[in-house]
């Protein structure tokens, strides 16, 4: 997976020149009076927007579409309308969904290139190269990925894994404005969709297997100035300080590297934090706050309002990032406003979104090493899964977890959240390790193994979100780590590492349609859209992440799927 890098020692002007526009066709999609501007006022009320405006969709986290046209008893006639085949060097994972606003659809790619297209004809009408040198590629975790792009006014927001946030002109691929946030190749990089709250532009770092001390970010949308910054986890004086050992605040992790969700009723901002370093918890005596947590923060400051903590004193990298999704739910007969959570310690979680109270917290997959929730909302965990320098324990689930950054799809009609789920194990054994910038900080070897008795790696899995109970599932033998994104016609898309997109019956979990064979695995989350009436679903495909780097079996399984990167988009066809 090492990737080939183009020269980066150029003149800035140059470099400013190569980087930014990269015009691939002129075209009527391209004309300045035709691009609405992404306002506040249309992210707020994006669930009513024909388009795919943020990550999520809308910034409850949903990732559920009001659109109809296509539904349970049509679907088959679902036809791919075009598709983009990415260059060739790209084959590394594509992991961006799809952002769509009127005709225009961008998407990022590995090493963080930005493609603009019309939706509707596929012509390519920007791009743009930021052509990264190989120090940005030196401590990305878990392959060279960009989850996707951000939309503001009339810019497009790209965070890199250079340190670099960059705003670029939506119409024609032009540079507005570049941020370095921190040097590259020193631990930190950023691979998460950017959050565009009201006038700024939210991001969190990567690198917590690192020890990047995790942090979250807001920049100004205009010039890209610092508007606050937060780390996750707190100085040695501050308040739950003290649930670390002295000194090793500063690099102890809780990476930020997922995007967030917005509540815009309460102006909260939601955020998770991954884990601590190093792995080993027995260097790190404590809970290690605010590690594989969630934090509920003040959009305008960064202030925290409360926390809540899925895994205390974290051994097995049970990251917390995973989103954090608004629903109204009733749980033995009440009602809620709350925050739904997949969590990689294999618990599905309700929380009151307005204190941060545990509602339940119920397994989806084998979970041995977390093993149930107090009255208090507490984890209780096993102290014989945590392993010591020179022992090893088994537990469930592995280090990736019962489900990692795949985006869920929640229903509120239905009440159902539709969630890509890990069947897999692991060993772990402690080492000794200690902190050196820019090197690996785990102090844990590994071997992932297959969950017991399962049918298989993958299962896609649908949980009524008022009782926490799975109502249908459908099992792969490869892994499953394609998002999901639901609509209110009935249908719930996901693809696999088979090289299909997949469009299941919600209230089933029977597959109504499956596309043809694709170029690549899927590992990211499809958007869907409506432009002039019709009715759009886009994917990328090219296979990469974390599996084929850290998977074991799971990668022997999958080391057939195609590499490379293609952008499909379908609908329904006129015949």
């Amino acid at each position: 997976m090492t990737p080939r890098f183009a020269s980066h020692a150029r003149p800035a002007l140059l470099a400013m020149a190569v980087a930014t526009v990269a015009a691939m066709g002129t075209g009527s999609a391209a004309t300045a009076d035709e691009y609405p501007p992404v306002t506040f006022e249309r992210l707020t009320s994006a669930q009513d927007d024909p388009g795919w405006l943020t990550y999520y969709r809308t910034y409850n986290g949903q990732a559920h579409s009001p659109l109809k046209q296509i539904d349970v008893s049509n679907v088959k006639s679902l036809k791919q309308v075009w598709s983009y085949k990415f260059p060739a060097d790209l084959k590394q994972g594509f992991e961006a969904t799809p952002i769509v606003n009127g005709r225009y659809l961008f998407v990022s790619t590995p090493k963080d290139n930005v493609y603009a297209f019309d939706a509707v004809t596929g012509k390519p009408l920007w791009k743009y190269e930021p052509k990264l040198g190989p120090e940005s590629f030196k401590t990305a975790c878990c392959d060279v990925v960009n989850r996707g792009v951000a939309l503001y006014g009339k810019n497009v927001y790209i965070a890199m894994l250079s340190g670099e946030v960059a705003a670029l002109d939506a119409q024609t691929g032009a540079l507005v404005w570049k941020k370095q946030m921190f040097d590259p190749g020193i631990g930190y990089a950023f691979s998460l969709a950017p959050l565009a709250l009201d006038g700024a532009i939210v991001v969190g770092n990567s690198g917590g297997e690192y020890g990047a001390r995790g942090f979250i970010a807001a920049l100004n949308a205009d010039d890209g100035s610092l508007l606050w910054k937060r780390f996750t986890i707190p100085n040695a004086s501050d308040k739950d300080g003290k649930t670390w050992p002295d000194g090793m605040q500063e690099h102890g992790g809780a990476p930020a590297w997922m995007t967030g969700t917005y509540d815009a009723a309460t102006k909260t901002l939601y955020w998770g934090a991954g884990n601590p370093g190093p792995w080993l918890a027995d260097l790190r005596p404590g809970d290690n706050l605010y590690s594989d947590s969630l934090l509920a923060l003040d959009p305008k400051n960064g202030d925290l309002k409360w926390h809540y903590q899925y895994t205390k004193h974290d051994t097995w990298d049970y990251d917390g990032v995973n989103a954090a999704v608004l629903a109204k739910i009733t749980y033995e007969g009440k009602d809620y406003d709350a925050i739904i959570h997949a969590d990689r310690n294999g618990f599905f979680h309700a929380i009151d979104r307005s204190t941060g109270k545990l509602i339940y917290a119920k397994p989806f997959v084998a979970a041995k090493s977390v093993t149930g929730y107090g009255a208090d909302g507490s984890p209780i965990q096993d102290a014989a899964k945590y392993p010591k320098a020179g022992t090893t324990i088994e537990t469930c689930p592995s280090f990736l977890g019962g489900k990692n950054w795949w985006s869920l799809s929640y229903d509120p009609e239905k009440h159902l959240a539709i969630v890509p789920s890990l069947h897999a194990c692991m060993s772990l054994t402690g080492k000794s390790v200690n902190f050196m910038e820019g090197l690996p900080y785990l102090g844990e070897g590994f071997e992932i193994k297959p969950e017991p008795g399962s049918k298989g790696y993958g299962e896609l899995q649908a949980i009524d979100v008022d009782t926490g109970k799975k109502v249908w599932s459908h099992w792969s033998k490869l892994p499953w780590n394609g998002g999901v994104a639901t609509t209110a016609g009935g249908l719930a898309f996901s693809g696999s590492l088979d090289g299909h997109l997949y469009a299941f019956d919600e209230a089933t979990g029977k597959i109504v349609w499956q596309s043809p064979k694709l170029a690549s695995g899927i590992v990211a989350q499809p958007s869907v859209f409506e432009v002039d009436g019709k009715e759009y679903v886009a994917i990328l495909t090219g296979y990469g992440g974390a599996n084929p780097i850290w998977g074991g079996p799971m990668a022997k399984a999958a080391e057939k799927v195609p590499l490379g990167g293609t952008l499909y988009v379908f609908a329904l066809s006129h015949g």
